[in-house]
């Protein structure tokens, strides 16, 4: 089994992994502290979670708890998480650098064809 093979989804203060072909629950995880939404990150080699406060790694292939970090003064809410190795902000990253090469490629063909 790889990362490749899988699904994350979470809810109420779970975590599961589904394998993405079939549907099948691999494995599952419940936040020993918080309640509500639960925000995740696939970061890499971890599996970040965030629910109510309280930050969690999990990690991805057997849904084991590698740390917990209370985020004391932190207060409570929908966390937004964000990582270099964050497979998310590598999508939105390749997207923008696509993004600016096309404005760039646009500028150069309207400053040629003005001149």
């Amino acid at each position: 089994m790889s990362l490749n093979d899988l699904l994350f989804t979470g809810f109420n203060r779970r975590v599961a992994a589904l394998h993405r072909d079939t549907g099948e629950i691999l494995w599952d995880w419940k936040a020993p502290a918080g309640s509500s939404y639960t925000n995740l990150l696939l970061d890499g080699d971890r599996l970040i979670v965030s629910v109510s406060g309280y930050t969690y790694a999990l990690d991805p292939l057997t849904g084991a708890q590698l740390w917990m970090n209370e985020m004391k003064g932190f207060g409570y809410g929908v966390a937004s998480l964000a990582s270099v190795h964050g497979s998310s902000s590598a999508h939105l990253l390749a997207a923008a650098a696509a993004d600016a090469a096309g404005a760039a490629a646009a500028t150069t063909a309207a400053t040629t064809t003005a001149t």
